[in-house]
């Protein structure tokens, strides 16, 4: 049951692939959708799951989180035993960092004993998707499993990024590897593996013991995935549930993405600007939730020139302006400000970005309080934008947090 079960947010990862969008904020509070940051999807599963003791565990740069989870979050009732609380490093076990998933848990460890929960269901707090977690605890009680890992089916040449298993008959897992050079395939589907999501349903006892071992090892990199469960499933019953089935209240979309570097933000983010979305936003009983700041509804002007904008598959966050400039499969977060015949087009813009009359932004993703010249031109010249910027594998290119132009 969920009223038994205490949930763990790792939300500590300095989120490297994603600079300079995490140059200043922990890779959860990286803003996503025009409206959201990436922690809420998370949050909001766990919100609709029926999940309401929950613990965040933060380590890099995490002020922008604390300030996110304080306005838009503190939803919980702490008198019926519900809470949202951020634990950053309290150096109880050591003077060190967190130096692993499972270490992370380990330094924490009194938390979860004084907490008087059976299970414990550990999340990333940094991927996109909607999962009913209740049907993943309700699928762990029925096999009296000591951990239930939620699981998914991935192309086989994508699978190395992944923990990779393989199950019997009964879902019981029999082998795991964490990011193989050579996963296993599925049986009779050679092009697809059975991939790890980073969801874990434990149950307390095993967990605390499990923890316990992990940390007298001298040579474990104290990870779920590289030392806690390969370890497990040879001594203990470890299951796979399959996540997007039909258990569960929320449609099964299936879509799940690790939005851990520029290129699979960026696309993620795109995503929602397809005819059919692969990710649900507006189902009504399973919304997700955010701050929302006091902001103006958005709007569509003309110039003072009388030149009317033009918009054109893209969302738009509350309070932006488009004043006769010309937006394009776009997302706009609150507050931006698009002057006249300035254009926008394929690009993120996130709370506070004003392009200038007459600019050009193409394949972008400009961070808060950017303001972008009249006439300048970003997206058009490669070689003039990676003197300046970060680019992307892809090409997309991240004018970062408060730039200025000469």
């Amino acid at each position: 049951m969920p009223s038994d079960t205490l949930t763990i947010l790792l939300a500590g990862g300095s989120g490297s692939r994603l600079q300079p969008l995490t140059a200043d904020r922990a890779k959860p509070a990286v803003p996503f959708g025009g409206k959201y940051r990436i922690i809420d999807f998370t949050l909001s599963n766990c919100l609709h799951s029926g999940v309401h003791r929950i613990l965040v565990l933060t380590q890099y740069k995490y002020h922008s989180l604390q300030k996110h989870l304080r306005d838009g979050w503190s939803i919980f009732n702490p008198e019926r035993g519900e809470y949202i609380t951020m634990v950053p490093p309290q150096m109880r076990a050591g003077a060190l960092w967190y130096s692993g998933t499972a270490d992370a848990i380990f330094q924490n460890i009194f938390l979860l004993e004084r907490s008087r929960a059976k299970k414990v269901l550990i999340l990333a707090a940094d991927h996109i998707y909607r999962m009913d977690y209740a049907a993943l605890i309700k699928a762990h009680d029925e096999k009296n499993a000591d951990l239930t890992v939620a699981c998914m089916r991935v192309p086989i040449d994508e699978s190395h990024a992944f923990g990779v298993m393989s199950v019997d008959e009964d879902k019981k897992i029999v082998a795991f590897q964490e990011k193989p050079k050579h996963p296993i395939p599925l049986p009779g589907e050679p092009d697809l593996a059975l991939a790890s999501m980073g969801v874990y349903v434990f149950s307390m006892d095993a967990l605390l013991s499990e923890l316990r071992a992990d940390h007298d090892l001298p040579n474990s990199s104290h990870d779920f995935g590289k030392d806690i469960i390969p370890l497990m499933i040879q001594t203990h019953k470890v299951y796979a549930y399959r996540f997007g089935g039909s258990r569960g209240r929320v449609t099964p979309d299936r879509y799940w993405r690790d939005v851990g570097s520029i290129d699979s933000y960026y696309e993620a983010n795109m995503d929602l600007l397809k005819p059919v979305p692969p990710l649900d936003l507006y189902q009504a009983d399973w919304a997700i939730r955010t701050y929302h700041s006091q902001s103006p509804p958005a709007r569509m002007v003309p110039s003072e020139n009388g030149k009317d904008g033009q918009l054109t598959n893209s969302i738009l966050g509350s309070g932006t302006v488009i004043l006769g400039g010309i937006v394009r499969n776009s997302v706009l977060s609150s507050r931006v400000r698009v002057e006249e015949g300035a254009v926008v087009e394929d690009s993120l813009l996130f709370d506070h970005v004003t392009v200038g009359a007459g600019a050009c932004l193409r394949h972008c993703i400009i961070d808060k309080g950017v303001k972008v010249p009249p006439g300048e031109k970003i997206g058009y010249d490669s070689a003039k934008d990676e003197e300046r910027f970060a680019l992307s594998q892809k090409g997309v290119i991240v004018v970062p947090k408060q730039y200025r132009f000469e």
